[in-house]
């Protein structure tokens, strides 16, 4: 007997042994009956014996068939677990925080999405903030965030990586009969005696509150009391509504009815986001969220600050900033 049976010869003889009919076993194997049949013929005379009894009415093993089925089933298997030890082991999903499902982060993680193959899954997970995402992140519970990373301790930047993706501008969420609504932009200065809502008494936001508290320091503009974490952004517009707040924004936010949306300019201050995730971290969904990155920021100009920007000077060097856009 030959040391080199083709498994396909063997698979083939399996299938007609276990149907005992070749119509079957053709479509069972997805080939024609005619290269089933032939298959059969090789194996008989590649081990020197008949394996089948065929008549008009039936199919049968004969002696040497019935010996062979239990060899070549075993074969078979052994070769099916050849194949799977060498199989690429497919990826697991990829957990990416984007806060909210429009902006900046979610436009990338879309952008991405068309890069990678189907079994390549990215999903979507709707943290509020960077400073609690980080926690997962570190945990593992998260693989990717977005948000400002020069707002993380510098013991919790240490094991986190991050790209820079875009220095969006702020703005201020004014209910519609607000005086500042009318105007198609509000000068910084304006906001002077307004008491403005930057997510004060919320753990996982603190980067955000942080950099609203450098943003009026100085400029006679009040934080709004602390309030416990607001989850969701059907219960974020209720609360806002409910409250009549005045929220500190960025130029991409969710819409509220009875509200305007307004840039906030002279200056423009600005919202330093990065991609971050561990260090540690190797995955295709992660080189696809990158040059997802470096493609709609380079496409959309992302990186250059406007003249006259506002931003805290950690952030600039973390954003690689010019020193000249650095604002106290």
């Amino acid at each position: 007997m030959p040391f080199d049976i083709d498994p396909r010869l063997l698979r083939a003889f399996t299938a007609v042994a276990e149907e005992l009919h070749f119509t079957r076993a053709a479509a069972r194997l997805y080939v024609a009956q005619q290269a089933l049949s032939r298959d059969i013929r090789r194996l008989e005379r590649e081990v020197g014996t008949a394996l089948f009894v065929r008549t008009t009415r039936q199919v049968a093993l004969t002696a040497d068939g019935e010996r062979l089925l239990p060899y070549a089933r075993r074969v078979l298997s052994a070769h099916e677990e050849l194949a799977a030890a060498f199989r690429p082991v497919p990826e697991r999903p990829l957990l990416v925080d984007v806060g909210v499902p429009i902006g900046t982060a979610h436009r990338v993680l879309e952008d991405a999405r068309g890069r990678v193959p189907d079994s390549c899954e990215l999903v979507a997970r709707f943290h509020s903030g960077l400073t609690g995402a980080a926690a997962e992140l570190a945990a593992g519970r998260l693989d990717v965030s977005f948000g400002r990373y020069a707002g993380l301790p510098p013991a919790v930047r240490s094991g986190l990586a991050h790209q820079p993706v875009r220095l969006e501008p702020m703005a201020v969420l004014l209910r519609e009969d607000h005086p500042l609504a009318s105007r198609p932009e509000v000068p910084l200065a304006e906001l002077a005696g307004e008491t403005l809502y930057a997510a004060a008494g919320n753990p996982q936001t603190e980067e955000w509150t942080e950099l609203a508290a450098q943003l009026f320091a100085g400029r006679g503009i009040a934080m709004a009391e602390p309030f416990p974490e607001i989850e969701g952004s059907q219960e974020f517009v209720r609360v806002v509504r409910k409250r009549g707040w005045s929220v500190l924004a960025s130029v991409e936010f969710i819409d509220v009815p009875g509200m305007a949306l307004r840039p906030v300019v002279d200056p423009i201050p600005l919202s330093p986001i990065s991609m971050v995730w561990r260090r540690d971290l190797h995955h295709p969904g992660l080189t696809a969220l990158r040059a997802a990155v470096h493609e709609l920021a380079g496409k959309n100009d992302w990186l250059t600050a406007p003249e006259g920007a506002w931003l805290p000077p950690e952030d600039a060097a973390a954003m690689g900033v010019a020193e000249s856009v650095r604002g106290r």
